[in-house]
Parts: C-alpha cells; sequence; structure tokens
C-alpha cells in the first residue's frame, strides 16, 4: 500500500527550481535513505514532503490513511535546542500537539503511549529527568520518542546520527531497524553509508540535474550508486 507518491515534481523556492521531473513512492513497511551532495535538494525534499513548502509543480499524494500532519519527524541536531529545561516526559507528549484536539492538557491515553514508547525505547526510568541533562544518545531516544507520538504509520528522520559516537549511532539504526520490522515505514536522509547498506529497501539519490530512485540493489549497481560506494570509501 502506498503511502506516499510523488509525481513529476519540481522542487525549489520563489519560483527557482531545485528538482525537475522526480517521481517517487513510498510503500507500508518501506525503508528509503535519501542520499546526496550538499546542496543538491535534500532539504528541499524533506520540507516539501512535510508540507511546509509547495512544490513548483507536480504533486504529492498522501494515502493509506497517512495524512500529512501525522508524520513523525526527527530533525537534524543542528536544528534542535539541546538545552532547553523539559522533562523527558514533557518532551516526548509534545509530539503529539499537533493531533489532538484537546485545549488544556493530555489525555490519559496519550501519557500511556508515551510512557510505553518511551519504555520500549529504553527511557522508562528517566521519563522525570531533565532533556538538558541526558547524554547524546539519551537525548535522541527523547527525540526519537516524541517523533512516534506523532505517528502510527512513518518516520521521517534527517541525518539522525549526526554528532553522535559509533556505539550510540549503531543503538540508534539497531532501534530504527526494530521499528521498520514492526511495521513502521522510515525514510531517512543520510550522508552515512551503512543504513543505506544495511537497511535500507530503497534509495533516492538526488544530484544535481538528475537522482535514482529505486531497489537498494539496482542503485548500488547503477553509476550513481558505484560513486556513492567510492566516495564513502567501500568501492570494490
Amino acid at each position: 500500500m502506498t503511502l506516499i507518491e510523488g509525481k513529476d515534481l519540481t522542487l525549489g523556492y520563489e519560483g527557482q527550481g531545485i528538482i525537475s521531473s522526480l517521481s517517487f513512492s513510498v510503500g507500508e513497511g518501506d525503508y528509503l535513505c535519501i542520499v546526496g551532495e550538499n546542496g543538491s535538494g535534500k532539504s528541499t525534499f524533506v520540507k516539501t514532503v512535510l508540507g511546509l513548502v509547495e512544490p513548483l509543480r507536480g504533486d504529492i499524494i498522501y494515502s493509506g490513511g497517512l495524512r500529512r500532519n501525522a508524520i513523525g519527524y526527527l530533525p537534524q541536531v543542528s536544528g534542535i535546542q539541546r538545552d532547553f529545561p523539559s522533562s523527558v516526559m514533557e518532551v516526548t507528549l509534545s509530539g503529539c500537539l499537533g493531533r489532538h484536539r484537546r485545549l488544556f492538557g493530555y489525555s490519559s491515553a496519550e501519557k500511556q503511549r508515551a510512557l510505553s514508547i518511551l519504555g520500549s525505547l529504553g527511557m522508562g526510568d528517566r521519563i522525570s529527568a531533565s532533556f538538558q541533562e541526558l547524554s547524546g544518545g539519551q537525548q535522541q531516544r527523547t527525540l526519537l520518542a516524541r517523533a512516534l507520538m506523532a505517528t502510527e504509520k512513518l518516520l521521517f528522520l534527517d541525518e539522525p546520527s549526526a554528532g553522535l559516537d559509533p556505539r550510540t549511532s549503531s543503538e540508534l539504526y539497531s532501534i530504527l531497524r526494530d521499528l521498520n520490522a514492526s511495521g513502521i515505514t522510515i525514510m531517512m536522509v543520510t550522508h552515512d553509508i551503512h543504513p543505506a547498506l544495511n537497511d535500507a529497501r530503497t534509495i533516492l539519490h538526488l544530484s544535481h540535474g538528475r537522482y535514482f530512485f529505486g531497489p537498494k540493489e539496482a542503485y548500488f549497481a547503477s553509476d550513481m550508486g558505484k560513486e556513492f560506494l567510492k566516495e564513502a570509501g567501500h568501492d570494490k
């Protein structure tokens, strides 16, 4: 079942296209890695999928029960304020602000769901801890919990391992692998070769004036895939 489909898209700002003639689809249970050089349009793609920027041409269609405001989004570390004095529970609950309709506070069901998600991410004993006092890995798990509060279908992550040490990055990828196996669809912008090689089913490579979209195996057999492997030091 298709969740998101882009048809003949031109993406950009103020009438200036960055990506043109782009078509893609994300199916239920997919694991899509989005790669590409700096300035190739990855940030524009993210903002367009999230509805923050309208495409200059073409359409993005949300289906399969997915609404645009029900995508769980984990932004880049550089775009997150790490020192706000909220508790882990408060940060996690803030993920459902875009969906719930209560004027004051959170429902008991939302609180129970937050506790369940935090427990599954190994943060159940830290719910009262101050977010700013957590380690980088614990902060990322809390932010992941917040993103999961916003969705039951699709997570969209933008460079989730940036700033994390290799061990913490590996733990994060393991969590995402388990979430994907449980039925959560994953879309991830990344410079890291490892999730693309190990976990992705589908690759979208944005480059200047061209793109590749298709199965991982076809990508790594393509010229663009071989270039990506070579730049990452994995060429054979």
